[in-house]
This record gives structure tokens, sequence and C-alpha cells, in this order.
């Protein structure tokens, strides 16, 4: 049975299945359900998740505290300034950025 977006509905006999194998056994089960359209992305989620240990940035990164820190208002007032801009059509494109720095 498909779920609203079209793939196997999560629920019912496979839930208990996946409570009784390993969790690598569920990353494969997980995988093999994926539409063909969500491969490589995956892939590349997977790929990050391994090479995460070898990098320092990421590891770094990921072991980062949360912001904790109030946003201040001169912060709210350019985010808002920026969203204005955006609504507005107040923009230059990346392409356009490259061909004023002559990249």
């Amino acid at each position: 049975m498909a779920s609203d977006c079209g793939r196997p509905n999560r629920c019912g006999p496979a839930q208990a299945i996946l409570a009784l194998v390993t969790v690598k056994e569920q990353l494969h089960l997980l995988v093999d359900e994926l539409p063909d359209s969500e491969l490589a992305a995956a892939r590349k989620l997977l790929e990050q998740l391994r090479a995460s240990d070898d990098d320092p940035v990421l590891c770094t990164l990921l072991d980062a505290p949360v912001d904790d820190e109030p946003e201040i208002d001169e912060e709210w007032h350019a985010v808002q300034e920026g969203r204005a801009d955006l609504a507005a059509g107040r923009v230059v494109s990346h392409e356009e950025i490259k061909r004023e720095l002559g990249l």
C-alpha cells in the first residue's frame, strides 16, 4: 500500500520486521525501498557520513553547540530588509556577480 507521497506505507508488519534486525540490515532495507530517483542523494549522504570522521572542519561543525544567543534587533531588521528586497525583486544573480567580478 502506498502513502500519499507514493512510497510504500511504513506502518504494519514491516515495522515489526525492522525491530528484529540490526541497524545495518535496517539501512539495507531502507535503501532497497528507495525509488531510483532518490538513490543518488542517498549515496551522497552516506558518503558524507563515512567521510565526516576524516574531515576536521566537518567534525568541528557537527560538534559545535547550538547557537542559543537571542537575535538582536539589528539582526532582525537586517533579515526583514533582505526578505523585502527578495520579495520586491531587488536581487542580483550569482551569474551577474561573477560577470561583475570578471570570474
